[in-house]
């Protein structure tokens, strides 16, 4: 493919961090770089306490045990997003009441949320989808009313903000990724932030296999031992050296996303105006951390033709999700209403390629073939 739909950066610091870790002579989790992660995070962001895990999908599933979900429990979340997001609660026994999209945004429509809460409702999963934020004030006032658990999955949403704050500091809990898709990688990895202090101790205690392994290595314990339940989430500390290379250039590979991302926007705009594709909407609350470009064409057929058109380019276009309420798995527990702008997404959404080292040139070859394909 002359043009992939990704690319993963290298900082050129990475194997150095690497070495580094080796040669520390401890390369499990929670080594020097695992600390540094923790440090840049809770520094640059304010967030109260950041634990690295293996993937965002760990990170969720450590918050649908702190949030104890139970069988019976139910859980809102949009049906437009990977299946992480509520796989985590499903495998706690809870079920979901999936939500739809916005019109504008493939973010969760908060104005079907109050109607869908009952007494059995335990949290809300918020998804920032492209890094753009949700409305968290009138997510929050909903959780706030109905005492429930808000878990923001800010899987794509590195570096950005919902009126200035943090996209991972406004719920109880937040998950973010580091899969090498995402702006800042390390392969595979994610993060878990804990925003509630009464998780906090809890957290590392289900991270480290519901042990207390954490409290006695920093000497608060004399023994550790089981004392909850949890699992292998943290990642090993050479995964966490390669994430701290990354995370030392994180305002460089910003500021070209950025860049890539306004190009395409400003060159795809005149398609827009004449209503034969539609541009990505940033709400005025929420920053853009770039961290996708994607176009919404008019129908199924028509985002079928364009990617493969682009793929007889030698660029690879992608779609996106589909509608969880009508996956194979949850169709038949699903209540039956229909979701029509999470199906439009499923059928009309496409991405582009996005990556530092997409070049202006490739945009404009990018750009246009589509104009090509319009014609």
């Amino acid at each position: 493919m002359k043009i992939p739909f990704n690319k993963p950066y290298m900082t050129g610091k990475e194997l150095e961090y690497i070495k580094e870790s080796v040669a520390s002579g401890k390369i499990s989790g929670d080594g020097i770089f695992t600390s540094k992660c923790h440090k840049f995070f809770e520094t640059r962001y304010g967030y109260s306490k950041t634990l690295l895990t293996t993937s965002c999908t760990d990170a969720l599933e450590m918050a649908a045990i702190l949030c104890e979900i139970k069988p019976g429990d139910e859980v809102i979340a949009p049906s437009y997003t990977f299946v992480s997001t509520v796989n985590a609660f499903v495998l706690r026994g809870a079920k979901v009441i999936f939500a739809d999209s916005e019109e504008l945004t493939p973010n969760l429509d908060i104005s079907t949320i109050e109607e869908l809460i009952t007494s059995r409702t335990k949290a809300i999963i918020p998804v920032h989808y492209a890094g753009i934020a949700c409305d968290m004030d009138k997510i929050s006032d909903l959780a706030v009313r109905h005492g429930l658990f808000v878990v923001e999955d800010a899987a794509q949403a590195i570096d950005s903000c919902y009126k200035g704050k943090p996209l991972g500091s406004l719920g109880n809990l937040a998950a973010f990724s580091f899969h090498e898709t995402k702006n800042i990688i390390s392969g595979e990895g994610g993060m878990l932030v804990v925003n509630d202090a009464h998780f906090a101790a809890r957290a590392e205690i289900i991270r480290e296999k519901g042990t207390n392994r954490s409290a006695f290595f920093r000497g608060e314990v004399d023994k550790y031992g089981w004392v909850d339940i949890g699992s292998s989430f943290l990642p090993s500390d050479i995964v966490a050296a390669f994430l701290y290379a990354q995370l030392e250039h994180i305002d460089q590979i910003q500021s070209k996303r950025r860049w890539l991302w306004t190009r395409y926007f400003e060159e795809l705009q005149p398609l827009a105006d004449k209503g034969r594709l539609y541009l990505p909407v940033i709400p005025e609350y929420a920053t853009n951390n770039a961290h996708m470009f994607y176009i919404i064409c008019n129908n199924l057929e028509e985002r079928t033709g364009l990617i493969a058109y682009l793929k007889s380019k030698r660029i690879l276009s992608v779609f996106h999700y589909l509608s969880l309420h009508k996956s194979p798995y949850y169709n038949d527990k699903h209540d039956g209403r229909k979701l029509e702008n999470a199906d439009r997404y499923s059928d009309c959404l496409v991405r582009l390629p996005l990556y530092f080292d997409l070049s202006d040139a490739d945009v404009c070859f990018i750009v246009k073939s589509i104009f090509e394909y319009y014609q």
